[in-house]
């Protein structure tokens, strides 16, 4: 009897002791995505922000270019999970995976997408160029002539790899890498706005890496299309020429950001080998919504196809 009573003490006293343990993990974790709120999005506004473990259907078309908060109601967005990650499938998923991620290298090759000596090609003419500005200027002429050939094959292999579910980012959780993150100080560099949702791409070398958003209206804003008729801007293009390597590219919503789902796309544009990059870059994507901060991880090879990244639906 004596013993038994010792043990139901003992099983008290440990649960409670678990239950003080538990709720001061979720007070951590809780000022630690307080304070990561502050430090990378200090100027995002400030909405309370709900995240169910799974979506609600989508509204009708009509609804979901609405403005994202109600300014009658002041009604939360309701930010749904982000899309699976590739660390996350089961092996059986993982080869699917890869039968789709070879047949989208296959159809970024077969379109001829791949940019090969896009800049050494035209040395000549621009050896003869002396400023910088005048370099960046011949840069984007140079690929303006390769858009105005190219803009129908990238804009159907886009269109293959929006239909991609998975996302091939890793998604950070380790509060001690992102402590040391850059990416607000460089978009504060190169004068990029924050918003209610934001996107950005960071990256450190002198290749040219290219930040493609799909849009929940069916638009894709990228380099070709900066400004969407959705509100959404890219405001931030870099290495177009390699003049940066901390680059950081960024699309904002400063307001009224439609409800719907958003892809978030990375495509390796030009290896840049004259400054002795790598083949490889690896890559940070941060999504932002209401302060609500997501980041990411990734890596993409020169010969690649686009990669589907991550994606995340605003709902009501």
């Amino acid at each position: 009897m004596q013993t038994s009573l010792i043990l139901l003490t003992i099983g008290i006293v440990g649960g409670l002791l678990f239950g003080i343990f538990r709720s001061r993990l979720l007070q951590s974790r809780l000022l630690d995505a307080a304070a990561r709120r502050e430090k990378h999005a200090p100027k995002a506004t400030e909405i309370p922000t709900y995240i169910p473990s799974s979506g609600n259907q989508m509204k009708d078309s009509d609804e979901r270019y609405q403005s994202v908060v109600s300014e009658e109601s002041k009604e939360p967005t309701i930010l749904e999970s982000s899309s699976r990650q590739v660390n996350e499938l089961s092996i059986e998923e993982r080869e699917e995976y890869n039968i789709r991620d070879q047949a989208r290298d296959q159809n970024i090759t077969n379109l001829r997408l791949l940019v090969e000596d896009l800049f050494e090609d035209d040395a000549d003419s621009i050896g003869e160029v002396g400023t910088d500005s005048e370099k960046e200027q011949s840069s984007v002429e140079l690929r303006r002539t390769w858009i105005e050939q190219y803009e129908q094959p990238l804009n159907e292999h886009a269109a293959f790899i929006e239909k991609e579910e998975v996302g091939s980012g890793i998604k950070i959780l380790d509060s001690s890498v992102l402590e040391h993150d850059d990416i607000q100080t460089r978009l504060e560099r190169e004068g990029g706005k924050n918003g209610e949702v934001q996107v950005s791409l960071a990256w450190d070398d002198f290749n040219d890496l290219d930040l493609h958003l799909f849009c929940p209206s069916g638009e894709r804003i990228y380099f070709n299309n900066k400004k969407s008729a959705c509100g959404g801007e890219l405001d931030v293009d870099m290495n177009v020429r390699p003049t940066s390597e901390n680059a950081v590219e960024n699309i904002v919503w400063i307001e009224n950001a439609p409800l719907g789902q958003y892809k978030v796309g990375v495509h390796f544009y030009k290896h840049h080998s004259e400054k002795e990059t790598l083949q490889i870059c690896e890559f940070r994507a941060r999504i932002i919504v209401h302060g609500e901060v997501r980041d990411y991880s990734g890596k993409i090879a020169h010969d690649q196809a686009m990669q589907m990244v991550t994606s995340f639906t605003l709902n009501r």
